[in-house]
């Protein structure tokens, strides 16, 4: 259980900034304060999903064992981990990647006629929009993705469309920037692999 400082009720997710439709990866700052293992020092940890058929009565972060560990006071991780769950106070950050591009997993399911990938390592405020064109139609028209789960954006795409894919995203919060990955899905993409590219906000 955490204390809950903002998160929305019916979705789970930190509220999202006028103006944007979806911030699917936020990261947040986390610590434990209410034991005599916890170190009250902050850990940065970066939510990826939810849990629609969680208790919507209490917030809850799942973490990993090592994130979870890291709240301890030194050699006491283990003790705060056989805790099991822990109230901890929380608040919303930027994602920072220093010295990452963005990244696109594509997925599994990607095909001639439907693509959909996972944003990894975009720093800022999350991501309000994800666009994607066929790099040789310079001045053709984006086609607009939907958010699918977590980090993980999706499109149908028209018959013959075929790649290398441009894609262009739109930050989260109130700057609308927008960052382009030139060609960054290869014309031989294969599904599950990852696209590296060179931009980052």
């Amino acid at each position: 259980m955490s204390q809950n400082f903002n998160l929305d009720p019916e979705t789970g997710l930190l509220p999202e900034p006028v103006g944007t439709e979806i911030l699917p990866v936020q990261e947040v700052m986390v610590k434990c304060t209410t034991t005599k293992v916890c170190s009250g020092n902050p850990v940065t940890v970066v939510i990826t999903d939810q849990c629609p058929g969680c208790d919507s009565q209490s917030i809850l972060f799942d973490l990993s064992g090592t994130s979870f560990g890291t709240m301890a006071r030194s050699g006491e991780s283990d003790q705060l981990r056989n805790l099991g769950i822990e109230q901890i106070q929380y608040t919303r950050v930027d994602c920072k990647f220093p010295g990452v591009s963005v990244a696109f997993r594509v997925d599994p399911g990607s095909n001639p006629n439907y693509f959909a990938a996972a944003i990894e390592y975009e720093d800022g405020d999350g991501i309000a929009g994800v666009e994607l064109k066929r790099a040789a139609d310079s001045g053709g028209a984006w086609i607009k993705m939907q958010p699918s789960w977590g980090a993980v954006w999706k499109a149908d795409l028209p018959s013959n469309y075929p790649p290398p894919f441009t894609v262009r995203l739109t930050a989260g919060g109130n700057s609308g920037k927008t960052l382009v990955a030139d060609k960054v899905i290869p014309a031989n993409y294969s599904p599950g692999q990852t696209y590296r590219s060179i931009v980052n906000f």
